[in-house]
């Protein structure tokens, strides 16, 4: 979807998991057989289901402007068991294969932050050559650490001019690893990640240009100015006590003559429900209606109200103001407190701070969706668990609409200069 947004028109979907599959085709995709086809325009997009590994991309060579994709982040997750390049699961080598059969002039890559950390710098340093040099295809016998001595010394003999690219830098890659919280694109949520984006070298993208076009737009200290001086509080009618709760749990100094209290404010959970894009405000559910029935609440699928919400030790719900914490896939979807909220409701109780608790219930659905950018017409299929699933799964779409915008600027400057 973002890459649609910033003009591209997609060519071909790949899709492992059945319920994702069945969302992209209730999303207007259409199930690819053996035979290979390049849709028409406004035509329904081909979707293979299955495993990678045994699609052949070749027929898709000279046709394709953008490669995007995030090969699964499991082996490399904060959140899981990280094994890295040994997982069964990790897919860069097919990410590679798919440049050298496509031969794109761009790609875009995105995973998790958890990639960058110390144990797998080595790895991810890798990652980012063999991508520069995906021609130079690493043998099945050879560990990655062998194939990378491989890359290091070409790598070394091309800047020393002991050898040349006979391609011209039709098979070699600029490579751009940019390390990001989604809500400094302004995205309702806080969601760290790493976006890697590779440009052909015989096109002659700006490098430098590029990386400024990707530069944070939004910030938490511009937050904190907009609730201070009421910009914030203007869009948003609450009770007194909601305000006071929240102005209260502020940092108590922020530096409003930086550069990030310039940006625009980091937007928020509330602002979400609210709309952000033209949107009309999604009604809040009522408390009585915790019972998993589909009510078309707005006129929107999936806002469902579910019961037995509780808060985890170690885990603290959504609060409506603040960017919603990171959406994951996790066990059924709902790890912990991740797709927990605080409403603005409260009840008397003499034990919590001020003789007040305030409620909690689940996301639904749909707020998850909006926290993530996808429209309210984005149909998800599965039981509710599997569609949280496929949302944590998911890159935020305004996130990936900002870089896949930055890319066809470059790519457009760069034609006009040659």
């Amino acid at each position: 979807m973002a890459v649609g947004r910033a003009g591209f028109r997609p060519l071909l979907y790949s899709e492992v998991a059945t319920r994702a599959c069945e969302t992209l085709e209730a999303n207007g995709a259409k199930e690819r057989g053996p035979e290979e086809w390049i849709p028409e325009p406004g035509g329904p997009v081909p979707l293979v289901k299955g495993d990678v590994r045994a699609l052949d991309m070749k027929y898709l060579s000279g046709k394709v402007d953008v490669l995007a994709g995030g090969p699964p982040c499991q082996p490399f997750s904060l959140g899981g068991i990280a094994k890295g390049d040994e997982d069964k699961r990790n897919m860069f080598p097919e990410m590679f294969r798919a440049v050298r059969e496509i031969q794109p002039k761009a790609v875009i890559c995105e995973n998790v932050v958890g990639l960058r950390r110390k144990s797998f710098e080595p790895y991810f340093q890798y990652i980012l050559r063999e991508l520069a040099h995906p021609y130079l295809e690493r043998d099945p016998d050879s560990t990655w650490q062998e194939h990378d001595a491989l890359l290091r010394a070409y790598d070394a003999d091309l800047k020393a001019g002991r050898t040349s690219d006979p391609s011209g830098g039709h098979e070699l890659y600029d490579v751009v690893a940019t390390n990001v919280n989604a809500a400094n694109y302004g995205v309702p949520q806080v969601r760290n990640r790493v976006i890697i984006v590779a440009f052909r070298r015989d096109l002659g993208v700006d490098i430098e240009a590029f990386e400024r076009s990707v530069k944070p737009t939004h910030s938490h200290a511009a937050l904190v100015r907009a609730m201070r001086e009421g910009d914030y509080w203007d869009r948003h009618q609450v009770p007194d006590h909601v305000r006071d709760r929240v102005m209260a749990e502020l940092p108590k100094q922020t530096a409003f003559d930086t550069e990030e209290a310039s940006l625009l404010p980091w937007r928020t959970f509330r602002d979400a429900l609210a709309g952000l894009n033209g949107e009309p405000p999604l009604p809040p559910v009522p408390w009585a209606h915790l019972d998993r029935q589909e009510r078309y609440l707005g006129g929107v699928t999936n806002h469902i109200g579910w019961p037995g919400a509780r808060i985890y030790k170690g885990h603290t719900p959504n609060e409506l103001d603040r960017p919603a914490k990171t959406v994951k896939a996790g066990v059924h979807g709902v790890p912990g407190g991740e797709s927990v909220m605080l409403t603005d409701d409260r009840v008397r109780d003499p034990s919590a701070p001020g003789g007040w608790r305030y409620k909690h219930r689940y996301m639904t659905v749909r707020e998850t969706a909006r926290v993530m950018t996808f429209p309210d017409n984005w149909v998800l299929e599965g039981p509710r668990g599997e569609q949280m699933r496929q949302l944590g799964n998911a890159v935020p779409v305004l996130l990936g609409e900002v870089f896949a915008k930055a890319v066809t600027t470059a790519l457009d400057n760069a034609r006009s200069t040659r």
